[in-house]
């Protein structure tokens, strides 16, 4: 999906317009994929935009970067603040951000130390790009998701992304929207970029992260929503016949949203959209808007100067 521009980008504690946030071809980062990364959310809401879930999205860049030993230059309030600047500047009413930490120019090798750390916000208006009007038609990769004690699956990590980019180009190649991956054990893992959740007989259960599953910031949203609802909800391994046998599935994640799936290797799902699946989408709407004021405190507002 292409990316429309905006007017800037803060980078490394400025401002630039976006055509110059530039680095050098010799980046560590792009050689190795030595960086951290994090996908946040803007929504509109009654009283102007707003971030959803900033701190935790900036908690989980620090932890990422920590795992990595990839020291941040700048304090999550600092890119807090520098966060809301952005959106404000570039007056958006709801985008897409994404947070960057990498290693940049200086040095060569695999050995990590001597490169200093990038840092870089971007933000564009860039609707769910898996909402295709229908459900979610799955399969299962033949890419395994990379073994937790290879790369710890807690560390939003750039380099592990080549892992789902290509397990997501072998599903979309077959004419399927989106991979399923297994992990190493041949459990159920994740989606190449959303957590899958599966529902039957009223329980809804997810993957954990010693499956290789990242610890996502809207999976526990929507595990927080649905106990709300008097769900029961577990997460635990699951097996992909536990996916083949569910009532419901559904993915979510940050650049998704919350996404039912109508099939899964071409097994169709008793309805394309379940019952709980609805009523967690409602739910997730209206919290990022603002409507269910039990949430406001997930909302970070964006002042225009």
């Amino acid at each position: 999906m292409a990316i429309p521009e905006s007017s800037v980008i803060w980078f490394d504690g400025a401002l630039v317009p976006w055509q110059e946030a530039r680095v050098h071809v010799l980046t560590h980062a792009l050689h190795y994929g030595t960086g951290v990364l994090e996908g946040t959310r803007v929504f509109e809401t009654a009283d102007g935009p707003a971030v959803f879930r900033l701190d935790e999205h900036l908690a989980r860049l620090e932890r990422s970067a920590r795992m990595l030993r990839i020291e941040l230059p700048y304090s999550r309030e600092e890119l807090a603040a520098a966060t809301v600047a952005l959106v404000a500047a570039n007056g958006h009413r709801s985008c897409y951000l994404r947070h960057l930490a990498f290693l940049g120019y200086g040095s060569m090798g695999l050995d990590m130390r001597n490169s200093p750390t990038s840092v870089s916000i971007a933000s564009w208006e860039w609707p769910a790009y898996l909402e295709a009007g229908r459900g979610l038609r799955l399969m299962t990769s033949s890419w395994r998701r990379t073994d937790p004690n290879s790369v710890p699956p807690a560390a939003k990590a750039t380099g592990p992304y080549l892992n789902s980019a290509l397990a997501r180009r072998e599903a979309t190649d077959a004419g399927f929207d989106e991979a399923l991956l297994l992990a190493p054990d041949g459990t159920v893992s994740e989606c190449s970029s959303e957590n899958v959740f599966a529902v039957r007989g009223g329980v809804l259960r997810t993957t954990p992260a010693s499956a290789g599953a990242l610890e996502g910031i809207t999976q526990d949203t929507l595990l927080t929503l649905a106990r709300e609802l008097g769900v029961e909800v577990r997460v635990e391994s699951l097996l992909r016949s536990d996916l083949y046998a569910a009532d419901e599935l559904f993915v979510s994640g940050t650049a998704a949203g919350v996404v039912p799936v109508a099939s899964l290797d071409n097994r169709e799902l008793p309805s394309a959209e379940g019952e709980l699946t609805k009523r967690l989408a409602e739910a997730y709407r209206a919290a990022v808007s603002g409507a269910d004021a039990r949430y406001r405190h997930w909302l970070t507002p964006v002042h225009s100067s």
